[in-house]
């Protein structure tokens, strides 16, 4: 049995209650409700807008019954299932794992998706990025395995 892990997610809000919502625009993994392991960048999710936010955390008790893609890090594969989610196309995965196309990849991911680089060229230019953690819950019963813990106030120290 996996054990339980502490997500984050970032917000404007307290989000005890997630849900999945339909956006303009297609997220990486499609749509869904993204946490991630990591506190600092659920952070800056939640201060982008104006410098201050809220930070939800969760408990996640993987479920063993769903079904679940994870991407251990960038690969051929995941640029693949990026770009087609991005594009419009859905999937049946339960929950989603791995890295996130923070700005600067989204930006090489589009110019692939335009034709503007080459799958090499985008590899050559992702390379040198750190990667970032997600985690996409797209089903109900997917976010049946997440518990609400707690949410307080963060802001930029700058």
């Amino acid at each position: 049995m996996s054990e339980a892990k502490i997500l984050y997610h970032g917000s404007k809000e307290i989000v005890k209650s997630p849900e999945i919502r339909i956006a303009r625009f297609n997220k990486d993994f499609y749509f869904g409700f993204y946490c991630t392991i990591l506190m600092e960048q659920a952070k800056r999710w939640a201060i982008r807008f104006n410098g201050k936010g809220i930070m939800n955390e969760y408990i996640y008790m993987p479920n063993p019954n769903l079904k679940v893609l994870s991407f251990p890090e960038m690969t051929e594969e995941w640029l693949d299932f990026i770009v087609a989610c991005r594009s419009g196309k859905s999937h049946d995965f339960d929950i989603v794992e791995g890295p996130m196309a923070n700005d600067t990849i989204f930006n090489y991911i589009q110019n692939f998706v335009d034709g503007k680089i080459s799958r090499s060229a985008f590899w050559e230019l992702a390379r040198f990025k750190k990667p970032t953690h997600q985690i996409s819950f797209h089903t109900a019963r997917a976010l049946q395995t997440i518990s609400f813990k707690t949410a307080y106030e963060v802001y930029d120290e700058k």
